[in-house]
């Protein structure tokens, strides 16, 4: 979906500041409501956020296939990024305490960052060929076919493997007191930088794409690029969990994919650009499951759902804002600036990552 809409709107000779807007919206929803979700999970566990989840995005799905005025493509991303993060949420909360240990954790949260990688690679590539060959309509109505499977696929995820999640949030504690510890500050600004700079890569590329003359299902192959090697570098985490370091992976990674958003605006085809994705897919690919793996070590461990939650609306606060921010940008300065600004914000974040001490207060806990 956040191909198929902000490639309607360039198709519907939509300003770049139009298309900015589009994509913030898939922000909207799931910054307001991600707290209020990650209490919901402490209390309730996987399956009913999971399922409203689901029903949310196949809502937003049908919405952008009935028509394609702006304000309908605006309220189906609403409604798709709302599903998504009550579903992720869930799912991080879960995956996160059925690990004993740090080294066990990342290598389970390798494991189900693979679910995304795999998304990544099936939804762009399925959106650009029905776009292709059959038209944005058609392509929305298969896009909504994945969250009905989801819904049933909770079917089979067993209620009693969850118990654990009928625990209560203390009413009285609010989110933000979590970030009175330094090194969950530090994690929650690295999130955000990740959220931020993958946000810029899905403005800037279909507007550099569609300026280099590239088509949907080529500008689809270079997206497909980056899910390949991000789900490569996850399959090899788990072998290697046991001598990583997360704070390590972090740094890394993080300084490898600045170095890709700086070189991005100097290619024209689509397999110079495929290569910067696939290597943007190693780092970040390699980031996402040492955020998690440490954000669980240094959350108290009956506020992990409110942690996911807190971590979800200062991430979509930030798509709600910086697509606007890349909209005005690119409106006045071209794409090419939003790539530079993207890697010199990853530095930033390396150097942050530097700086997390090596092990949480609840490492061995779950």
């Amino acid at each position: 979906m956040r191909m198929a809409v902000p490639l309607l709107a360039v198709s519907e000779t939509q300003s770049a500041a139009v298309i900015g807007m589009l994509l913030a919206m898939f922000a909207a929803f799931p910054f307001v409501l991600a707290m209020p979700i990650g209490r919901l999970v402490d209390r309730r566990g996987y399956h009913l956020p999971v399922r409203l989840g689901a029903a949310l995005a196949l809502t937003g799905a049908m919405l952008a296939a009935w028509t394609a005025q702006v304000w309908a493509l605006g309220v189906a991303g609403a409604l798709v990024g709302a599903g998504s993060a009550m579903g992720m949420i869930a799912l991080q909360r879960t995956a996160g305490r059925l690990a004993r240990g740090e080294a066990q954790r990342l290598r389970i949260f390798s494991w189900v960052a693979l679910a995304p990688s795999i998304a990544t690679f099936v939804g762009p590539m399925a959106a650009g060929l029905w776009i292709d060959q059959l038209g944005f309509r058609a392509a929305f109505v298969g896009l909504a076919l994945f969250p009905l499977v989801t819904g049933l696929a909770t079917l089979w995820v067993p209620q009693e493997a969850l118990r654990a999640a009928s625990n209560s949030t203390p009413q009285q504690q609010k989110a933000w007191d979590l970030l009175a510890d330094p090194a969950l500050r530090r994690l929650i600004f690295i999130n955000w930088l990740i959220a931020a700079c993958w946000d810029a890569h899905s403005f800037a590329l279909p507007i550099l794409g569609h300026e280099r003359g590239l088509s949907a299902s080529a500008i689809a192959s270079v997206l497909a690029a980056y899910a390949v090697t991000s789900a490569s570098v996850r399959l090899a985490i788990p072998l290697l969990a046991e001598r990583l370091q997360p704070r390590w992976v972090m740094t890394g990674a993080l300084a490898l994919t600045a170095s890709v958003f700086l070189l991005y605006p100097w290619l024209d085809s689509a397999w110079a650009m495929a290569v910067c994705a696939g290597t943007m897919g190693l780092g970040l690919g390699a980031v996402q499951p040492a955020v998690m793996s440490s954000l669980h070590s240094f959350a108290p461990t009956d506020r992990q759902g409110e942690a996911m939650g807190l971590r979800s609306t200062v991430i979509h606060f930030s798509t709600l804002v910086m697509p606007l921010s890349f909209g005005a940008v690119g409106t006045a300065l071209g794409v090419a600036p939003v790539f530079w600004i993207a890697g010199v914000a990853l530095s930033a974040g390396a150097w942050s990552a530097f700086g997390l001490p090596s092990r949480g207060p609840h490492s061995g806990q779950a």
